[in-house]
């Protein structure tokens, strides 16, 4: 996989990475049932061509909401949806998902992968493509494997890791016949380990913290894909790549992508002018009426394993107590916001009441209960019981104020008017929502990340596999560390949970056991879920093989203009 784990973004879609597994824990989407709503929604909608009827050479120019600094995708702070649209032209990984979010190889880079020990232990044999490269002329090997997992296993916290799942569970990365084949023995079973080591990045750049941390900061050292780094520009916001002429698979069609970053309302104006060719329009309807509106131009929409939330910082002074989590929750109306953010968007609108399925996937229950109903007069009792009473219009407790900060990334009008919302819901049971917008640069690597914040909305992006590319968004915290789980909430029972779902290789029982997580996080309030968020994507209409993508892993070098 180009991507096995939960990304984060700042823009209307605001992502993380999650997934539903192709191996049956999971699912692709296709009909969304909503109350009285059968349409059908689209697997994927890239306009799929034979590569005979993609034109050479062009320039791709592709609008996104966030510059990163950090392009480590393993690292906590390059966990982000924009790194991996840019990095998946660049990085290898040993799996690709389709459609359906079946699972194969990529042969690029990898020409068999399997199980080939279950007992005593499980273990995984990788054969490499001996052809397969960086970019400095190193080939890929066996040494670049085992340099991941052990700078993602989590014994070193020097490491700034994003997630340590299923790494964690591995004994050992060894050699086999040769340094094109790697065995890989697990100390426990691990059911998603088609997740692990995409993206892939050298020995060189894992061998030390400082490496890890540091060598991908501002700088994209090395590559081994279709494309390779061309340049960033700080003051104009782009980041060029440039066809590799030493790729050894099929050749790019494209000469270069300039990636332009800009704030999400900026970048619909520039798609309507003609200056960009592609932009992730996420779920707001005006946006998505301008982009359908440009001449030239169409919005792919399709269903993925991407859901909208709102995260709630247990660290918070305010939010500490889990009974005064309950009650805000309690406080929000899902409905009115899921109605408002998704009207004229031609997209059922159906609540979320899983962390790990969404509607469409096998395995989806609804675990909310009654915690996911709005219920203001029961919020009021609870803050009532919690010691926080009425104070004129706001509650107070030991002389101070009930209220709460949610950040919102500037330019972001859904997030926006998510808070206006909330902040009037709120204010009917006692609680002051201040709504602070902050640089969409920032939103993650200094607010969310650190923990700057008591509320914040944004999205989970997903992949095939909806355990293990969720599990760090939820696990309890080791020596100190949350990782990536920004609500900063856990328990014993939610990571048993889970790694009892993880190192499953029955597909029933998993399901079971994710479920048996997700009525646990329901109580705990970390991730308040409102609903599956559509893949709406703006698009100049000759573009082919790009767009709303579902589960479907992009083949960058066969994205182009059609003849």
């Amino acid at each position: 996989m180009r991507a096995s784990r939960r990304v984060v973004a700042v823009t209307v879609t605001g992502s993380l990475l999650l997934a539903g597994c192709g191996d049956g824990q999971g699912g692709a989407p296709g009909v969304q049932d909503g109350p009285g709503d059968e349409r059908t929604i689209k697997a994927y909608d890239i306009n799929p061509q034979p590569r005979e009827n993609v034109q050479d050479g062009g320039t791709l120019r592709w609008g996104i909401n966030e510059f990163p600094a950090q392009w480590n995708r393993n690292h906590v702070d390059g966990n982000l949806a924009v790194a991996a649209s840019v990095s998946n032209a660049l990085l290898p990984g040993p799996f690709v998902s389709d459609e359906k979010a079946q699972i194969s190889v990529d042969r690029d880079y990898v020409l068999d992968a399997r199980v080939t020990d279950r007992r005593p232990k499980q273990v995984v044999t990788y054969t490499l493509n001996p052809r397969a490269k960086w970019s400095d002329g190193k080939p890929i090997t066996w040494a670049d494997y085992q340099a991941q997992w052990q700078a993602l296993s989590g014994r070193d916290p020097g490491y700034r890791i994003a997630s340590s799942t299923g790494y964690q569970d591995i004994e050992k990365v060894a050699k086999g016949k040769d340094d094109y084949q790697v065995v890989v023995t697990f100390a426990r079973p691990f059911g998603d380990w088609q997740s692990l080591f995409g993206p892939l990045l050298p020995a060189s750049t894992n061998k030390t913290p400082e490496a890890f941390n540091n060598a991908w900061l501002n700088k994209i050292p090395v590559t081994a894909g279709p494309f390779k780094f061309g340049g960033f520009d700080q003051t104009a916001k782009t980041i060029t790549l440039v066809r590799d002429d030493a790729w050894w698979g099929q050749r790019a069609k494209l000469d270069r992508i300039v990636y332009r970053a800009s704030e999400q309302d900026s970048l619909i104006g520039a798609f309507s002018n003609g200056e960009l060719d592609i932009i992730d329009v996420g779920p707001s309807a005006p946006d998505y009426a301008r982009a359908k509106n440009t001449p030239d131009a169409q919005v792919r929409q399709a269903a993925g394993p991407d859901f909208r939330h709102f995260t709630f910082n247990g660290s918070s002074e305010l939010l500490r107590d889990r009974n005064v989590r309950q009650a805000v929750q309690l406080g929000i109306n899902r409905q009115a916001i899921a109605q408002s953010d998704l009207q004229g968007l031609d997209w059922p609108i159906t609540l979320l009441n899983n962390h790990f399925f969404m509607n469409t996937q096998e395995g989806y229950q609804d675990n909310a209960g009654v915690l996911g109903v709005y219920n203001p007069e029961k919020a009021k009792q609870m803050l009532d019981a919690a010691g926080w009473r009425l104070s004129g219009a706001v509650r107070m407790k030991g002389g101070k104020p009930l209220e709460l900060r949610f950040v919102v990334p500037s330019g972001v009008q859904v997030s926006k008017a998510e808070g206006e919302l909330a902040q009037s819901m709120l204010a009917q049971i006692g609680v002051k929502l201040t709504i602070r917008s902050v640089p969409s640069d920032d939103f993650f690597t200094r607010y969310v990340i650190p923990g700057n914040f008591d509320i914040t909305p944004f999205a989970y992006i997903g992949t095939p596999f909806p355990v293990s590319s969720s599990y760090g968004i939820y696990a309890n915290a080791t020596d100190g560390r949350w990782n990536a789980n920004f609500g900063r909430t856990g328990s014993a029972a939610i990571d048993a949970a889970m790694k009892r779902a993880s190192q499953s290789l029955d597909p029933a029982r998993a399901r079971a056991a994710t479920n048996e997580a997700d009525q646990l996080i329901w109580q705990e309030v970390n991730v308040l879920p409102l609903y599956q968020r559509p893949q709406n994507v703006a698009v100049k209409e000759r573009l082919a093989n790009v767009g709303a993508r579902g589960f479907y892993d992009l083949q960058y070098e066969n994205i182009g203009f059609v003849r």
